[in-house]
């Protein structure tokens, strides 16, 4: 008999999801996003994002089920987001898993979201190479690790970043120039109709001390481009946002494919995995791609579907704990929503918000 069905469900943020994993192989997945009720607002509502996750997380795991053709019985262990992410959002789903996994008589296992981005890759193009380098882009993550087996080892950081991650840096802009919320997707396609040598956007921590050679921040090329705007709009020019969209992009993609490859190029590393929301973008994968191709790279990038938050990542991370023979969460395990990155399982007792 081959490792048990497992379950994982993900609601750090506005997203719920249910995945469904079994020898790294996804058998079945369904997601739901309370993102519409949010973008009048500009970004993510914690109470709103909260409330969604009680609606979705039953009809969710129901149709992951379905699509896998699988029964509730037919799960072996579940697999739960237990930081970071948002308090309530965590709790929700926590709450969820603690009682399938009580009701089933099967193990729970509490897994770090940024691992789970991680782990999203075996679902496309199977094992991590021991050792691979991870760059992670999101909207609230910026970091380069040096990865060797998931489930087992440290997680060791090469770079994090220092103020507003590539992710958040899309989202601030895009308001600026008058995009629509999620500002990631919105300014990937603004760009498709700009010039990316229109705007000579600052590439920020591309030089200095050595200490900060994988280290990231965005908030002085968010700033660059607010102050763009306003110039623009100050002498009354229309302001041409096919064009700031696409130098802004083009900036952002230089500094994290130029870290990432150089990173690898240090460590020894012959494999690159790019994961996380912003691995969507076209032109950091495209640049990803050209660099790794001319470095003598391997690239590994997720599938769309896969590298923004789903269950399917966090039930790939509880499998790879399950096969690995790690020990499942202790029933008082609660959500940790500063939790720092160190390893794939995050098992927080007694920090962070109270126990569900």
């Amino acid at each position: 008999m081959g490792s048990p069905v497992v379950l994982g469900i993900e609601s750090s943020c506005d997203e719920t999801g249910a995945g469904l994993v079994r020898d790294g192989r996804l058998l079945g997945q369904a997601l739901a996003s309370s993102m519409a009720e949010h973008t009048r607002f500009g970004g993510v509502v914690p109470e709103i994002a909260a409330r969604a996750h009680v609606h979705a997380l039953n009809p969710v795991v129901r149709g992951a089920l379905d699509e896998a053709g699988l029964r509730a019985a037919d799960i072996g262990a579940v697999a739960v987001t237990c930081g970071p992410g948002l308090s309530g959002a965590l709790q929700v789903g926590l709450a969820g898993a603690k009682s399938l996994a009580y009701a089933l008589g099967v193990p729970l296992y509490g897994v770090h979201h940024l691992a789970g981005h991680v782990a999203a890759d075996t679902l496309a193009h199977g094992p991590l190479p021991d050792p691979c380098v991870v760059l992670i882009v999101s909207g609230g993550h910026t970091s380069l690790l040096l990865v060797r087996d998931l489930a087992r080892d440290r997680i060791v950081h090469l770079g994090d970043t220092l103020d507003d991650a590539a992710g958040e840096c899309f989202d601030k802009v895009a308001r600026v120039f008058g995009l629509p919320y999620p500002g990631g997707p919105a300014i990937d396609r603004t760009a498709r109709a700009g010039d990316p040598c229109a705007v000579p956007f600052p590439r920020p921590l591309t030089t200095g001390p050595p200490a900060m050679r994988f280290a990231f921040s965005f908030s002085g090329l968010k700033t660059a481009a607010a102050r763009w705007a306003e110039r623009h709009r100050a002498a009354g020019r229309p302001l041409p946002v096919a064009d700031g969209a696409a130098a802004l992009q083009e900036a952002v993609a230089d500094v994290l494919t130029r870290k990432a490859v150089a990173a690898c190029t240090e460590h020894g590393v012959r494999t690159l995995v790019v994961v996380g929301g912003v691995a969507a973008n076209s032109r950091v994968r495209a640049l990803a791609q050209q660099r790794c191709a001319a470095a003598g790279l391997t690239l590994r990038v997720p599938p769309p579907r896969l590298c923004t938050d789903n269950g399917a990542m966090i039930a790939a991370v509880g499998d790879l704990l399950v096969r690995s023979g790690a020990a499942p969460a202790p029933l008082d395990v609660s959500v940790d929503p500063s939790a720092p990155l160190e390893y794939a399982a995050l098992h927080p007792v007694g920090r962070g918000a109270a126990a569900v």
